[in-house]
């Protein structure tokens, strides 16, 4: 009797254990296929459209090479889909490009050359690995040569105003070499030499009939694809609000002409501290500012209440770009 009832209380367990181990089975198929069916009905990727021309300061891209197309298509793609970095664009911009604006036009420089900023450093103060820094990407020789200060007290690469007008004096003489403007901007990746031996061994005299190495060829490509997707943001799905992008900081201008042995006390004495003052102005880079005789520094201090980002944020200026867009928000369903 008493074997008959292990025998029965096993078998009773064996099924139970059997039938928890079929229902655990067809739960987990359960919720995989429900997985699946979120993912197909939620998961769509589409291939953005490429614009029936483009072109870099008014020179046109042979679109109906198809090559050149999908060079681009490669760029439009990747920044159309890199939509954090994409973002940053748009919201950096809002705050650099009206700096950067009439330095270009004072030079003689095209508007387009903003997007080489923009393909260079996404308008944030980088190192590259090849030493090259700032908002421009200068490398210390380059940027030496070009008039700006580099040393362990100040590296005016990291200075918007003068690194915006050294760019504009290789972009002149680069000009002057090329005679193009998109082959002056493939030169700002590949060097004056180096593009010109590239010119010169291959016969050609515009860009796009050029063979180059892959770096320099997509270059191009992602300046052009930045500038279409800034003009046409909705059309490449990105929608901002007027709140959401980065305004200039309110500033006012503290000339210097002797040395500061403390910058962080000064920055007290400006009533903001340290933090504040390299912030504005990332050409400091250490504690101290010798000042040699008859020169001069500008340092940019953040007038009453600008630091405040509610009070900051009621002056962003009106972001023009995405209201003159083909689609607006509410068309969108």
């Amino acid at each position: 009797m008493i074997n008959k009832t292990y025998y029965f209380l096993g078998g009773l367990g064996l099924l139970l254990i059997c039938t928890i181990s079929i229902y655990a089975i067809v739960e987990l198929k359960n919720q995989d296929t429900e997985y699946k069916g979120l993912f197909y009905r939620h998961t769509k990727v589409f291939n953005p459209e490429l614009p029936a021309e483009a072109n870099f300061a008014g020179e046109k891209m042979p679109l109906y090479l198809y090559y050149v197309r999908e060079a681009f298509e490669r760029e439009i793609m990747a920044s159309t889909f890199m939509h954090s970095s994409t973002l940053l664009m748009f919201k950096r911009a809002n705050r650099w490009f009206s700096v950067i604006e009439p330095i270009l036009k004072k030079n003689g420089i095209p508007d387009d050359f903003k997007f080489l900023a923009l393909a260079e450093s996404n308008l944030a103060n980088v190192v590259s690995p090849a030493g090259a820094e700032g908002y421009w990407q200068f490398i210390k020789p380059t940027g030496q040569h070009y008039g700006l200060e580099i040393n362990e007290n100040v590296d005016e690469r990291y200075h918007m105003e003068k690194a915006t007008q050294a760019a504009c004096e290789y972009f002149k003489d680069a000009f002057k070499k090329f005679n193009n403007w998109t082959l002056v901007a493939a030169s700002y990746n590949r060097g004056l030499d180096g593009l010109g031996k590239a010119v010169e061994k291959q016969d050609v005299k515009e860009f796009y009939s050029l063979y180059l190495n892959d770096e320099t060829a997509r270059y191009i490509f992602r300046i052009i694809a930045m500038k279409e997707i800034y003009h046409h943001p909705v059309r490449y799905g990105f929608y901002l609000r007027e709140q959401d992008f980065y305004p200039p900081v309110p500033s006012r201008l503290v000339t210097i002409d002797s040395t500061i042995p403390n910058l962080p006390v000064f920055a007290k004495d400006l009533s903001i501290n340290y933090r504040i003052l390299r912030e504005l102005n990332p050409w400091i880079r250490s504690y101290t500012l010798p000042v040699k005789s008859s020169k001069t520094y500008l340092f940019k201090v953040p007038t009453d209440g600008a630091l405040d980002y509610e009070t900051l944020m009621k002056n962003v200026p009106s972001c023009e770009t995405f209201f003159h867009d083909t689609l607006k928000i509410n068309e969108v369903h």
